[in-house]
């Protein structure tokens, strides 16, 4: 199940490039054909490029397609894989999605509370970037129900003989 809504989130995100591209080219013919262009247009590529990356990572880890070091992990039997990602999940990434939430929850909070808009006169309103931040708390809980999914399957990897 975990599994599944990593992959839906994943699919949705990268239908969020294919967006990002059309709005880049409207962007570019806007202010070198026509001579205007909207601040909040050009603000709004940079957050779905972060929210790409962002919404991103579970997707990622359910592939198994994150940054890991394969000199001996590719060669390892199955249960000596498992074994790998039981150890990496409970000591790096779990501790690391916790020390992400938790940072970054006040910086979010502050943006809700303070009714945050953009700096730039026509730029994104509120509640747009308030909202843009949360991605910062949502990304690592996605990634921990994701670690969950990939630890139980090397726990099951583990009591299978």
């Amino acid at each position: 199940m975990l599994d599944r809504f990593s992959e839906r989130l994943g699919k949705a995100a990268s239908w969020l490039t294919l967006f990002m591209v059309l709005v880049t080219f409207v962007v570019v013919v806007m202010r070198y054909v026509f001579d205007m262009g909207f601040i909040w247009l050009q603000e709004s590529v940079v957050w779905m490029h972060a929210f790409v990356f962002m919404v991103g990572a579970a997707y990622t880890l359910q592939q198994e397609e994150h940054v890991r070091v394969d000199i001996f992990y590719r060669d390892m039997s199955a249960k000596g894989r498992a074994w790998v990602n039981i150890l990496g999940i409970l000591l790096f990434l779990f501790p690391l999605c916790a020390f992400l939430a938790w940072a970054a929850f006040d910086f979010v909070a502050v943006s809700w509370r303070l009714q945050e808009a953009s700096r730039e006169s026509g730029g994104l309103p509120y509640p747009l970037l308030p909202l843009l931040k949360s991605i910062l708390v949502v990304m690592p809980i996605t990634v921990s129900l994701q670690g969950f999914s990939l630890l139980a399957r090397s726990l099951k990897e583990l009591r299978s003989n």
